[in-house]
C-alpha cells in the first residue's frame, strides 16, 4: 500500500497498481485469449447476477425467502425505471435494460471485496457497454422511425436561423453520448477506489492511523451508495436515449 523511499525516506502511494490488469496463469505478455483477473471478475459478475435473479426464483413462493425478496425489488424498481423514463411502449425492452443494470451493480459491488478487482474500473469495460446502448438505440431509431429518426436532431421550434447551428450541436451531442457515458462510469469507480487505497496507505503509520481508518470507513460507506448509484445512473441514461429512439421528435 504504501512503502518507503529509497532516496527520500518518505512514503511512496501507488493508488493505481489495484487497476493492473495481470493474466491469471503465467506471465508472459497479455494477448486476446489471455485469462486475466478481469476475465475472471467479470465472469463472477455474470455468475452473481445468474444467482441472484434466476436461483433465487426458481423455487418461487408466496413468502418469499430474503433472496426472492431483493429479486423482486430489483424488478419492480427497474421496471419501474423503464415505464416512467420511456413510456410503457418501451417495456419490451426491459429485458436487456434490467441485465445491464443488474450486470453493473454485481459488478460495482464486486469491486468492493477487499482484494478483488473493480472491472467497471476499466474504460475497456465501460465503453463497451456504452457502445452496445448507442448502437442498438441507433438502430432501433431507423427501425422504428425511418428518417424521421433525423428529426431528432432538428429543433422545430426554435427560430429558422437557429436550427442548422442547433442541429449540428445536437448531432455532436449525440455521438458523444457513449463517450460521457463510460467515461462517467469508470472514473467515478475508479477515483473511490485510488483515493481509498491512499487512505489506506496512511493507516501504516501510526501517528495517522486511527483518522485514516476513519476514512477507509466513510469512503467504503461512500463507495457502497456511489456502487449503486452509478447503475442508476447508468441505466437510467439508457432509458432516455430509449426514449429518444423511440420518440425522436423535439
Amino acid at each position: 500500500m504504501a512503502s518507503e523511499a529509497k532516496d527520500g525516506g518518505g512514503l511512496v502511494f501507488k493508488p493505481m497498481d489495484q487497476f493492473n490488469v495481470e493474466a491469471l496463469f503465467g506471465s508472459g505478455p497479455i494477448g486476446v485469449f489471455t485469462i486475466t483477473n478481469v476475465t475472471l471478475w467479470l465472469a463472477l459478475s455474470i455468475v452473481a447476477v445468474i444467482c441472484m435473479m434466476v436461483l433465487t426464483t426458481t423455487k418461487h413462493s408466496m413468502v418469499p425467502s430474503r433472496g426472492q425478496s431483493i429479486a423482486e425489488l430489483a424488478y419492480g424498481f427497474v421496471y419501474k425505471m423503464v415505464e416512467d423514463v420511456t413510456g410503457k411502449d418501451a417495456v419490451g425492452y426491459f429485458p436487456y435494460i434490467m441485465t445491464l443494470f443488474m450486470f453493473i451493480l454485481c459488478a460495482n459491488f464486486l469491486g468492493l471485496i477487499p482484494g478483488s478487482f473493480t472491472t467497471t474500473s476499466h474504460f475497456a469495460v465501460t465503453v463497451v457497454l456504452a457502445m452496445a446502448v448507442f448502437v442498438t438505440v441507433t438502430v432501433l431509431g431507423f427501425v422504428k422511425n425511418g428518417t424521421k429518426f433525423l428529426g431528432l436532431f432538428w429543433v422545430a421550434s426554435a427560430p429558422l436561423a437557429l436550427r442548422p447551428i442547433l442541429a449540428v450541436i445536437e448531432v455532436i451531442s449525440y455521438f458523444v453520448r457513449p463517450v460521457s457515458h463510460s467515461i462517467r462510469l469508470a472514473g467515478n469507480v475508479m477515483a473511490g477506489h485510488a483515493v481509498i487505497k491512499v487512505f489506506a496507505g496512511f493507516a501504516a503509520l501510526a501517528v495517522v492511523s486511527p483518522i485514516a481508518i476513519l476514512g477507509i470507513t466513510a469512503m467504503y460507506a461512500l463507495e457502497i451508495l456511489v456502487s449503486f448509484i452509478q447503475a442508476y445512473v447508468f441505466t437510467i441514461l439508457t432509458c432516455v436515449y430509449l426514449k429518444d429512439a423511440l420518440h425522436p421528435s423535439h
